[in-house]
């Protein structure tokens, strides 16, 4: 899997930057901020999936850890599903 990401960096920085856009807008973003601020942040937030690319790149591995972090995220956001579901139905 290393060697693929190696072989394709630009979809390997697209998938960072898509994997860390998510984690900022799930846990980070407590609300909806002026259209410049956003734009600084993204822009912030694309010069960091560059130097997690680099990481990613060399021996680090970033995209399975971003991937186990989003994968956490949404089995919380499933158990608060559940548990409000079981809540209705009481």
């Amino acid at each position: 899997m290393t060697e693929w990401f190696r072989a394709h960096p630009f979809i390997t920085y697209i998938i960072i930057f898509v994997l860390i856009s998510y984690v900022y807008n799930k846990v980070f973003k407590a609300r909806r901020l002026p259209i410049l601020k956003e734009a600084v942040i993204y822009i912030m937030l694309a010069l960091g999936a560059g130097l997690l690319l680099l990481f990613q790149l060399g021996a680090l591995p970033i995209i399975p850890s971003l991937t186990v972090a989003v994968a956490l995220m949404l089995l919380v956001r499933v158990r608060y599903f559940i548990q409000d579901r079981e809540k209705k139905q009481e």
